[in-house]
């Protein structure tokens, strides 16, 4: 379920943002008139999108999306951005329309940072001779906060790794390259030694 509301989230905030990138467009090169005909023609689209963003954006947080400090500044971007859209167009305000559709962009940024940030500095496990040791270590530094103390923690969507029907092989391609609001681990941050090490302890939590 989680997968399918981050596509449809995913989906809204493209539209929603391209919607008010036209606006903005017409507000910027004055053409009133023009911009006065879209705005009435996407009333009711522009309502469903702004519901449709919110909804299925609040729904993922309830759902179990940490909140990062990044995270909470995306939420007060997106929270004044709508506000200020609504009062800039509404008033031909170029400036305060400028500021909302900026803030969407930064709310945006700011989401592909936080999930870029998920993956962290690259950990030290050389000195560590057991790798399940070392695959605990890099666990509880980079899986648990989504997938749970033993696997089955649920959050962002994260899958139970106790019940996980993968090979091992798939679960490496998972590790190394992400799916949906998993982030991929490349080389820089977990190594293939690494990657062996953590599926290894990952195997432990089935037992």
């Amino acid at each position: 379920m989680y997968t399918g509301l981050l596509h449809s989230h995913n989906l809204f905030v493209t539209l929603f943002f391209l919607h008010y990138v036209i606006k903005l467009v017409l507000l910027l090169t004055n053409k009133q008139e023009q911009l006065a005909k879209y705005s009435k023609t996407t009333k009711v689209p522009e309502m469903i999108l702004s519901f449709g963003f919110l909804l299925t954006g609040g729904w993922m947080l309830f759902k179990g999306a940490a909140f990062t400090t990044l995270i909470t500044i995306k939420l007060v971007c997106v929270f004044t951005s709508i506000p200020l859209a609504i009062i800039g167009f509404k008033k031909r305000n170029k400036v305060l329309a400028f500021i909302a559709v900026a803030l969407i962009v930064a709310s945006y940024g700011l989401a592909e940072v936080n999930k870029k940030e998920k993956t962290g500095a690259k950990i030290d496990t050389t000195t560590i001779t057991d790798p399940i040791v070392a695959g605990k270590l890099i666990y509880v530094n980079k899986c648990q906060q989504c997938h749970g103390e033993i696997g089955n923690g649920g959050g962002s969507g994260a899958k139970d790794l106790s019940l996980t029907q993968l090979t091992l092989d798939e679960q490496k391609v998972m590790v190394r390259n992400g799916k949906n609001a998993m982030p991929g681990f490349k080389e820089d941050v977990l190594s293939d030694a690494d990657i062996d090490a953590v599926l290894q302890y990952v195997a432990t939590l089935k037992q």
